[in-house]
């Protein structure tokens, strides 16, 4: 969900992808829709005959949340947050806060556990292999042996994250040590997804239920929406 804009200025772009949790958790439907809304952040330009029709659909989903998330009041709240001198990274800073936040509260927006959903990923995933665009294939051995998808449960968890992608920008210094801003604005954060989430949830399912898909792709719905 982070603006393209911070990250164009990262070296040598690669899958520098702040919200992983997020956008996974919002694809119910099969597993070929879940692996098309993570690959989202992999795949660039237009969809249309590139895989089957069930990731294009969730290539597309993917970018249909990105443009609502973005837009929204509560997001654009939390950027003001940073300091100037960290706001062209601010929405990537917010992308790591949302996910830290869901996974804080994963339990009262999803039906099963985080490590049980985190594992079912990971197999999918490992399933796809072949699917997967190359930086994603690169990708993904670290992403299990890190377990990116828990990683972010913790203030440490976050801090690593922010420093770990600072390491791939020109300007190490606008998110090294980025966490102390996250710590200091941390209520008014978490107030902010509160406002934020559950209109993101909303949208997911109204644009879902917008759409024509086939019953093969949202014959799974593996209860992650609580009613």
């Amino acid at each position: 969900m982070a603006l393209q804009a911070g990250l164009d200025a990262c070296k040598g772009f690669g899958p520098i992808t702040m919200n992983y949790l997020a956008h996974l958790y919002l694809a119910v439907g099969s597993d070929e829709f879940l692996l098309g809304s993570l690959m989202g952040d992999f795949v660039k330009g237009n969809v249309e005959n590139r895989y089957s029709n069930a990731i294009e659909q969730g290539i597309i989903f993917h970018r249909k949340v990105d443009a609502f998330a973005d837009s929204h009041s509560a997001t654009m709240h939390c950027k003001q947050l940073f300091s100037s001198e960290r706001r062209r990274f601010a929405g990537v800073i917010v992308d790591i806060c949302y996910d830290h936040f869901l996974s804080k509260h994963w339990l009262s927006f999803a039906g099963v556990g985080l490590d049980e959903f985190a594992r079912h990923v990971y197999t999918v995933l490992q399933e796809h292999y072949e699917t997967l665009p190359e930086r994603l294939q690169v990708a993904l051995p670290r992403m299990r042996r890190q377990n990116w998808l828990e990683a972010y449960g913790t203030l440490k968890g976050v801090e690593i994250t922010l420093n770990r992608i600072s390491k791939r920008i020109t300007r190490q210094d606008m998110l090294f040590g980025a966490v102390n801003e996250v710590s200091d604005n941390y209520d008014r954060l978490e107030k902010n997804f509160f406002a934020f989430f559950p209109d993101l949830i909303d949208f997911a399912r109204s644009y879902c239920a917008s759409v024509d898909y086939p019953s093969e792709m949202i014959k799974k719905d593996r209860h992650r929406f609580m009613d």
